[in-house]
């Protein structure tokens, strides 16, 4: 351990707070919190640790830290950190899982519609949901029961939705809050339980119906009354109570943690959310970490009430979060929380070896690929391609595996700036030039492992920009393709020599992973970038068509090609006027001659 190491390690306090760790780049890669950080940063440099803690430490070469006045401030401090820097082994929650909900918008004329997201708009969310399918039915039912506007943009007629009594056209009429009022409130009972108070009044309108001889509306009463039914089916595990909660339970076991939440919803369970992830701190602090990241960042709206196992810190928790925190000692509600701890366990139990040997198998490709290429091994690859198919739009395209994975969120599109024509060497300076420069500007991580599109020349062009211009020292390799236009071996050194890699190891399925991303990508970038031109230079300079008629004719036609089909009615059909339509089968007809 290096000295600097040791001397901070010597003067931690001995007080609750927050502490960040850093690779050799300043990177932070990973938060954690602690009720006296002397004993816990000081535990992750002394004694034994699992595989995946130790590679956490492997990496470490620096460490800052924030002391708090309460274990409170810590976890809240923790969170905004995590949210803050999103280190590579805060891993949780990263996940982009969502489930639907049921909204009435607070617009002046408000609107029941279905999401996933949750925003703080005024609006009402009801769920979640067990799926589309059950958020959209039940949407369905409520819109011929609520006659709620239905219409994103207010239109200037009524539409269909009106005429089959969905809705009260306040486009065209006067629709007061009151009648408004009356629907949300409506909703709302329904939503919160009273679908059975609104089945008898059905019923009870059926009868009249009947009594009345009008058949048809008796019957549609009863179909109505069929589908609140099969919309509002009564799950196998409930409550008499009805009150919203959520449930949760976890396992955990070799530095993985499964934690399983039941959501009952009017007294029912409605769904079940699994998150598996590893951890790297104590069982139960990483929990409550994971209550706030919850509710507090993914914004699942908090019911009435939390129901948590035996072994948690109710009060912190119910003071993070804000809302009543119990945990049964007896009872129905006892036995809820221990079918999520079980359910958890078995979940933990089934798929822990399967996340473990991916895990294993992927790092292990990122290390033998750096022995293979005798450098450390690259955690961070960073792989370019160039695009310009016909000597056309050239770009560049740069993707970023991190740990063997993608991603994603730091992929970059270059469109090439100043190089005329196919000239590959000449592009990949210009891109590598203003890929790093910028991270050098910005104090951006730097990757273990630049690998290019091309050959020995590319190499070459490349090594130049990164050690002549820029002073840095990074290896870089190309992949190079067999007669099949296969991923054959690399190149890589000053002067680049040939590594062969064996067809069935683990190291030779990430580089072919990275090349077919990095090529998709580029292509996909290039075909928009195509596109775009072409419709820009097909109906360029006609009078009539600016640039929101454009995006009219491809929304419409789908393609240049489609669009020379058309006659001068479906042009107008599209939104044009007749001569501005005529004028461009003209242009049309002359680039073809």
């Amino acid at each position: 351990m290096e000295q600097d190491l040791k001397n901070k390690l010597a003067i931690l306090p001995d007080q609750p707070g927050c502490y960040l760790m850093k690779d050799r780049q300043g990177t932070i890669i990973y938060v954690g919190k602690a009720k006296v950080l002397k004993n816990r940063v000081r535990s992750y440099f002394s004694g034994s640790h699992d595989g995946k803690t130790q590679r956490l430490v492997s990496e470490i070469r620096d460490f800052e830290y924030i002391v708090t006045s309460t274990d409170l401030e810590a976890l809240i401090l923790e969170l905004n950190l995590i949210k803050k820097h999103d280190p590579k082994y805060n891993v949780m929650l990263k996940d982009d899982k969502s489930y639907p909900y049921i909204k009435i918008t607070s617009e002046e004329q408000p609107r029941l519609i279905t999401t996933r997201k949750i925003r703080k708009d005024k609006g009402k969310y009801f769920g979640p949901y067990p799926n589309a399918y059950a958020a959209s039915a039940t949407k369905k039912l409520l819109d011929r029961l609520y006659p709620l506007r239905k219409c994103r943009k207010m239109p200037d007629r009524v539409c269909l939705y009106y005429h089959i009594g969905q809705c009260l056209a306040p486009c065209v009429k006067d629709v007061t809050k009151e009648q408004n009022k009356e629907m949300i409130d409506g909703i709302t009972r329904f939503l919160n339980g009273g679908h059975q108070e609104v089945k008898e009044d059905i019923e009870r309108k059926m009868g009249l119906a009947a009594e009345n001889m009008d058949f048809e509306r008796a019957k549609e009463y009863r179909d109505l009354m069929f589908h609140i039914d099969k919309v509002m089916e009564v799950q196998k595990i409930q409550s008499n109570d009805g009150i919203d909660r959520d449930i949760f339970g976890y396992s955990y076991d070799k530095g993985w943690m499964c934690v399983q939440v039941f959501f009952v919803r009017q007294g029912k369970l409605i769904e079940r959310d699994v998150s598996l992830f590893p951890f790297y701190n104590d069982a139960e602090e990483d929990f409550l970490t994971y209550l706030g990241q919850f509710y507090l960042q993914k914004n699942h709206p908090k019911p009435k009430e939390l129901l948590l196992p035996q072994h948690v810190n109710a009060e912190m928790a119910q003071e993070l979060l804000e809302i009543p925190v119990h945990q049964p000692k007896r009872g129905k509600k006892k036995e809820l929380v221990e079918l999520t701890e079980k359910n958890a366990t078995i979940a933990l139990n089934e798929k822990f070896s399967l996340i473990e040997r991916d895990e294993k198998r992927t790092i292990d490709a990122v290390e033998n690929l750096g022995n293979q290429l005798e450098i450390d091994a690259p955690l961070r690859i960073e792989a370019f391609d160039n695009s310009n198919i016909q000597g056309t739009n050239p770009v560049s395209a740069m993707v970023v595996f991190l740990d063997g994975k993608p991603k994603k969120n730091e992929y970059r599109k270059y469109k090439i700036k100043t190089v005329e024509g196919p000239n590959d060497v000449g592009s990949m300076k210009e891109v590598v030039r203003r890929r790093y420069s910028r991270m050098l500007k910005e104090s951006g991580p730097l990757p273990d492992l630049i690998i290019i599109d091309g050959g020995i020349a590319q190499i070459q062009a490349a090594k130049d920009v990164l050690e002549n211009e820029l002073g840095l020292d990074i290896p870089v390799c190309s992949l190079t393709k067999d007669e099949k236009h296969k991923t054959s071996h690399l190149l890589i050194g000053d002067p680049p020599v040939a590594v062969y890699l064996s067809r069935n190891s683990q190291e030779f399925y990430l580089l072919q992973r990275i090349q077919d991303e990095v090529h998709r990508f580029a292509i996909t970038f290039h075909r928009q970038l195509r596109g775009k031109t072409m419709l820009k230079s097909s109906l360029d300079d006609i009078p009539g068509i600016g640039e929101k008629r454009k995006k009219m004719l491809l929304k419409h036609f789908g393609s240049i090609k489609k669009m020379k089909e058309a006659s001068v009615e479906e042009l107008q059909e599209a939104g044009l006027p007749q001569a501005v339509a005529k004028e461009l089968l003209v242009r049309f007809e002359n680039q073809a001659n």
